[in-house]
């Protein structure tokens, strides 16, 4: 396969094309009117990067095929196997068919184009053989694992890794399809690590999280499960963010049959199931992964110090050479062929979006997104990455992990933008803690909070979050350990009443009833935290002599009926229920109704539905009255009832009618209502 072709040159239509589209983005955001210049030349590196990808001669997607033509590949009549290096001088399979030797009939022979080819015998590999490259280059020479991988394991003893030939006699046979069934403006996402999702102190495989955790997340209500640490990665304690195998599935999780089937049972079950894809950088490790994969630093990566992502100790992607964007949009379609992901959330693109990788970059003025610390061939790779995944898969979808705010990330590719479907709306979970953190119970900014929790782009579709995967990490604090700390441990008890522990609570279920009320088209919560997990994820490491103690969740405190963190999960329950019942995110926007600071209320409607919030920390409001549309309203949440925890305070499925006003001149309806301290009600209109 030849990665070579022309670079058309854009003609008049095409200079045409990317004017209208710069002009489609500003037309939605006057601000980046200056920036028409940049706009455009993005747009056309993209169309320009398209056509010598294609050559005119094939579309975007199979192009994008490389999975099918590197790497290993049997059927009964041989095997064939191929690499990309350019600067080998020469390359040998080695393994268990070689006795771990060099054997000439193993040698790999150049093919042209910079790939090395090798045929063998069908017998001459059978299932499950251990096996690694060997490449020489001039001056040197190093064991690899081949770049294209599907299966890669880890010796337990040695703790080193070896490609595994993986051709079982019976492959898994898929059962369900799961297209289309989560509306694209409903997106309730439970985000898991399979590895500490189970009880045991031990690394949790994919069968234990079919049979124990799955069904868990489906009674929960979300509707999207999002995998993490998919990808093979030496180091379990990376979180999955240091890839070393790009195309294969992590082996300490299980094998290839034990995902796929994980993901068939969910879609059996209605979920959509996304993983978390790392094409933002890889591991700096040589023999595990690509780094130095031909003796040379800039084969994969940029060469120097631009290559090195010195904060994350990682290798960072040259995107502007056609061989990286064939590997990596052919990892974007390898994992919806091979495994029917239902799309990607892009990790870490604010650091590939620049070369400062966004540390310590407040990203106050539009120049930070045109200046010259930019990487446009990130952003080329992004929108073609973006086209890829939805030609292959009609309906699948993609989110950006951006805390930068690029204009735009979710703005389709045919309208002049990069293409994501979605953006995580990153700064929301800061908010929170700071919040927390900075400022006492009666001081909270109502107005500040209102401005954060609708801070998002008119373009551009956002998924909200109350906290992140990253605060339940040692060195940061979950909410709920912000709100109770050490109290929790002694405490949660449902006879034991507590005034550290009621705030907690009370607060916890605020903020994420109105953190997901507030939320643009979507909503995310990372396992356990629903029911306020009490504990941190430390991963094994040398500082806790290598303990799996705290990379696990504690499912049985959720499940003992005399603590009380089964009302935070009933809680959460009921709150996504009511996103779907009343098809929350149909409307982008909630409109405001009311908001007054030193009460400490906030009022807003979304669908049918009023949202009334008392933040106050110990004024409860009687004969509270706000302006609504006239009607009778039915009380179908109340965070204060008995069964979440609450004290019990209102009438359990009031009925309120507006009272009408015309005394100046015009008909007002207000509703009044009792809004007890530190309570959210959810009304409907009947």
């Amino acid at each position: 396969m030849s990665y070579t072709g022309k670079q058309a040159k854009p003609g008049k239509t095409e200079e045409r094309v990317e004017s209208v589209l710069a002009q489609n983005l500003i037309n939605t955001d006057p601000y980046l009117g200056p920036y028409k210049h940049d706009l455009q030349r993005r747009i056309s590196k993209i169309i320009e990067t398209e056509n010598r990808l294609t050559t005119g001669k094939m579309s975007l997607a199979d192009f994008s095929s490389g999975h099918e033509y590197f790497g290993l590949h049997g059927n009964q009549d041989g095997w064939i196997f191929r690499e990309w290096a350019p600067n080998a001088d020469g390359i040998l399979m080695i393994g268990d068919m070689t006795g771990w030797e060099e054997k000439p009939e193993f040698s790999l022979a150049p093919t042209g184009n910079d790939v090395w080819e090798i045929r063998l015998p069908f017998e001459a590999l059978r299932h499950q053989d251990l096996y690694r490259l060997r490449v020489r280059w001039p001056g040197g020479e190093g064991d690899r694992i081949p770049s294209y991988t599907r299966r890669a394991v880890q010796d337990p003893e040695t703790k080193i890794f070896n490609a595994q030939v993986w051709q079982p006699d019976s492959p898994y046979q898929w059962q369900h399809e799961c297209r289309n069934k989560v509306p694209p403006d409903s997106l309730l996402i439970y985000e898991v690590h399979v590895g500490m999702a189970q009880e045991e102190g031990k690394v949790g495989s994919f069968r234990e999280f079919i049979d124990h955790i799955l069904p868990k997340v489906i009674e929960s209500g979300y509707n999207t499960l999002q995998l993490m640490a998919i990808q093979e990665h030496p180091y379990y304690g990376s979180f999955g963010y240091h890839v070393s195998s790009l195309f294969a599935a992590s082996s300490r999780f299980g094998t290839p049959e034990d995902l796929k089937e994980l993901i068939d049972t969910a879609h059996g079950a209605g979920l959509m199931v996304i993983m978390d894809i790392v094409h933002s950088h890889a591991v700096n490790n040589e023999v595990e992964g690509i780094s130095r994969f031909d003796g040379t630093l800039y084969q994969y990566f940029h060469d120097g110090a631009r290559g090195r992502h010195e904060a994350w100790d990682s290798r960072c992607f040259d995107y502007g050479k056609v061989e990286v964007l064939h590997f990596l949009l052919s990892n974007c379609r390898f994992w919806l062929d091979e495994y029917r992901f239902d799309g990607f959330r892009f990790d870490g693109i604010t650091s590939m979006l620049y070369d400062h990788h966004g540390l310590g970059k407040p990203f106050t003025s539009y120049d930070c997104y045109y200046d010259e610390c930019v990487d446009e061939d990130a952003l080329v790779y992004l929108a073609l990455a973006n086209k890829v995944i939805h030609d292959v898969r009609p309906g699948a979808i993609t989110i950006a992990e951006d805390i930068s705010g690029m204009p735009g990330l979710g703005v389709p590719v045919s309208k002049g933008g990069y293409g994501f479907d979605f953006r995580l709306a990153m700064g929301t979970p800061d908010y929170w803690i700071k919040l927390i953190k900075e400022f006492s119970d009666e001081d909270w900014p109502l107005e500040h909070l209102w401005h954060e929790l609708n801070n998002r782009r008119d373009d551009e579709k956002t998924i909200s979050y109350a906290e992140s995967h990253d605060q339940a990490l040692v060195g940061d604090k979950t909410l709920i350990f912000r709100l109770i700390d050490a109290d929790m441990y002694e405490h949660m008890c449902i006879n034991d009443d507590n005034i550290i522990v009621n705030r907690g609570i009370a607060l916890h279920k605020l903020i994420r009833l109105i953190t997901m009320a507030a939320a643009g088209n979507g909503y995310q919560n990372f396992m356990g935290n629903e029911f306020g997990h009490p504990e941190w994820i430390d991963f094994p490491r040398e500082g806790n002599n290598w303990s799996y103690h705290y990379a696990r969740r504690q499912w049985h405190l959720v499940d003992d009926p005399d603590l009380k963190y089964r009302y935070l999960q009933q809680f959460d329950r009921d709150m996504i229920s009511i996103a779907k019942r009343f098809s929350l995110f149909n409307d982008q926007w909630p409109y405001h109704l009311y908001l007054h600071s030193d009460d400490k209320v906030i009022a807003f409607k979304r669908r049918s539905l009023v949202f009334v919030f008392n933040f106050h920390p110990s004024c409860s409001h009687v004969d509270y009255s706000f302006e609504v549309p006239a009607g009778k309203y039915r009380v179908v949440l109340d965070s204060d009832a008995h069964e979440y925890g609450g004290f019990g305070r209102l009438q359990p499925d009031e009925t309120h009618h507006t009272i009408s006003d015309t005394s100046k001149g015009r008909t007002k309806s207000y509703l009044s209502l009792y809004l007890p301290t530190r309570t959210a009600i959810v009304l409907q209109a009947v």
